[in-house]
């Protein structure tokens, strides 16, 4: 089968850059991929973290050619007839925000007009978490444009099939991140080297810190188990919010020396480090469809405590590979840190955690997309 995959790849960072990766090399072990790539994503005003490129010295990217740009319509075009010319048997776009809006708009709708090549969409967010009124109606307007879709939550599934009552849908699970996972260092190892001591329960907080990810309900929480324990929280990952605010907040709780804050974007080499280092990974959301840390960290054999929010319990199996508690409810995640640690709940989250690794295979997302356009 020949495919044509829009999507960001290396040196673009983050999730949805790492994804369309993985995506396009899983799918060239068996057909013939084009993959048609970025030539710089979003500007200063809708990107308020870093925008350097990714700094890895291992970097996550395979063949594709930069073509696209969002503020430059003559771009679209020129994507259409790389398209065109190409004659795949299905286009595979991706959608998560709303900016991609008149972009994908317009690129799809020249395919449809002029191609006899199937759209597939492959929906990491319906509408995304901090997102405006108009998003929905956004969506619609490029979405409308599909032959077959993807989403990665039922709550996805809900909005989609709101907005579009006819379209095919398919649910599907978001496949894990095992590029990360290679060759890291031994808990012991990460430990010593973050300074942290053996008697030390650790709980990692990663990504991009932002409003929606809900730090400020963890260090709250963090201030209700007690000390005792010798639970220690490290957060590691890009602040777009004033660090300042949560190391303020973190000294007016009194947890001061139980919190340890790494502000920057972590190269996919130091991956390993602090997720080896985590006895358990905990994110505690307001607002998600689903979320690639969490598949980083099954990579490592790691569980996650998270909300129960969006796709969130159904990546955790209805609590089989970790914990779910309520968004914003401070009493029941420090209660369910403290379960974790005094009832060790961790070896047995470990054991079906290693069970159930194939079920987030990217072979299934691939086997998937052939069944879709078989």
């Amino acid at each position: 089968m020949k495919l044509c995959v829009v999507g960001p790849t290396y040196p673009f960072k983050g999730g949805i850059s790492h994804f369309t990766t993985m995506l396009v090399q899983h799918l060239r072990r068996r057909h013939e991929v084009a993959f048609l790539s970025f030539k710089r994503q979003y500007p200063r005003l809708f990107f308020p973290g870093n925008a350097t490129p990714d700094p890895s010295n291992h970097i996550l990217h395979c063949e594709c050619e930069y073509l696209l740009d969002p503020m430059n319509p003559f771009t679209w075009l020129k994507t259409f007839r790389r398209i065109k010319h190409a004659r795949p048997d299905a286009l595979v776009l991706q959608w998560w925000t709303p900016f991609w809006t008149p972009t994908l708009a317009v690129l799809s709708t020249l395919v449809k007009c002029y191609t006899p090549v199937r759209i597939l969409f492959l929906c990491h967010h319906i509408t995304p978490p901090d997102g405006g009124p108009f998003d929905l109606a956004l969506a619609r307007t490029v979405l409308s444009r599909g032959d077959e879709f993807i989403v990665l939550s039922e709550g996805d599934y809900a909005d989609l099939r709101r907005a579009l009552p006819e379209a095919h849908i398919h649910l599907a699970l978001l496949p894990n991140y095992e590029a990360f996972s290679q060759n890291p260092p031994s808990p012991g190892e990460a430990r010593l080297q973050l300074g942290y001591g053996e008697d030390d329960r650790v709980m990692l907080f990663f990504g991009f810190v932002r409003r929606y990810k809900g730090l400020g309900h963890l260090l709250r929480a963090l201030a209700c188990v007690p000390a005792d324990l010798n639970v220690k929280l490290l957060v590691v990952g890009e602040f777009w919010e004033p660090e300042s605010s949560y190391r303020a907040a973190a000294e007016q709780l009194g947890i001061t020396d139980r919190v340890q804050m790494i502000n920057r974007y972590v190269p996919n080499e130091e991956i390993g480090l602090y997720f080896s280092a985590a006895d358990v990974v905990v994110l505690p959301y307001l607002e998600a469809t689903q979320s690639g840390v969490i598949q980083i960290a099954f990579g490592f054999d790691r569980p996650v405590i998270t909300t129960s929010i969006g796709g969130l319990p159904e990546m955790l199996r209805d609590g089989q590979l970790g914990m779910v508690v309520p968004p914003q409810d401070e009493q029941a995640l420090s209660q369910a840190i403290v379960r974790y640690f005094c009832d060790d709940l961790g070896t047995a989250f470990q054991e079906r955690i290693r069970a159930e690794r194939d079920v987030f295979s990217w072979e299934r997302m691939v086997a998937l997309i052939e069944e879709i356009l078989a």
